[in-house]
């Protein structure tokens, strides 16, 4: 009974209101309430691949890092995903200790953590990383039924010139919205 109530009650902590995520959910937008529900993002990784697919996986966590997720004091910029031996392994994923750790426990904040996900979609993964270019790297981390989830893309690598692109494209759509903005004034 007390897990039932722990795994409700994890979301809520996530959000930034006092309202349960599932009253707040139903006001909102599918993708609003999505983003309410998400620990951290992984920008930098949109901006340097060509994500072609997306994995959703469960990760093997402590104590003190759900506690530190919770609070938002994750990194993923430096983070990527490999395969050892089947198994999928985040490497370079951040989470800072918080200043209340426990005292018994050393908490390493680059430790490598365990992804899980269905032995045929990581067999399927390990045929497409074979191919030249692809990679796997984490998205963002999420909370999904009181779990954290880490969604995983299947990306292949941009060059300079498609790098350009999207700066190129990103500022044209601010001088959009400007101008618009401006009009409406």
């Amino acid at each position: 009974m007390a897990t039932k109530e722990a795994s409700s009650k994890k979301p809520a902590a996530a959000s930034s209101s006092g309202k349960s995520t599932d009253k707040a959910a139903s006001n909102l937008s599918p993708k609003a309430a999505a983003a309410a529900v998400r620990i951290a993002d992984n920008k930098k990784a949109l901006f340097n691949y060509h994500i072609e697919e997306r994995f959703e996986a469960g990760m093997v966590l402590e104590g003190w890092e759900v506690k530190s997720l919770r609070e938002g004091k994750v990194q993923l910029t430096d983070g990527y995903v490999v395969i050892r031996n089947g198994e999928l392994f985040i490497i370079g994923c951040q989470i800072n200790p918080l200043g209340t750790a426990s005292t018994h426990i050393r908490p390493d904040s680059v430790r490598t953590k365990k992804l899980l996900m269905h032995k045929d979609q990581i067999r399927r993964l390990i045929g497409k990383i074979e191919q030249k270019g692809f990679t796997l790297v984490p998205l963002n981390l999420h909370w999904k039924a009181g779990k954290v989830k880490c969604e995983v893309g299947l990306a292949k690598g941009k060059g300079e010139h498609d790098k350009r692109d999207t700066i190129k494209d990103r500022e044209g759509k601010r001088e959009v919205e400007r101008a618009m903005k401006s009009r409406s004034r």
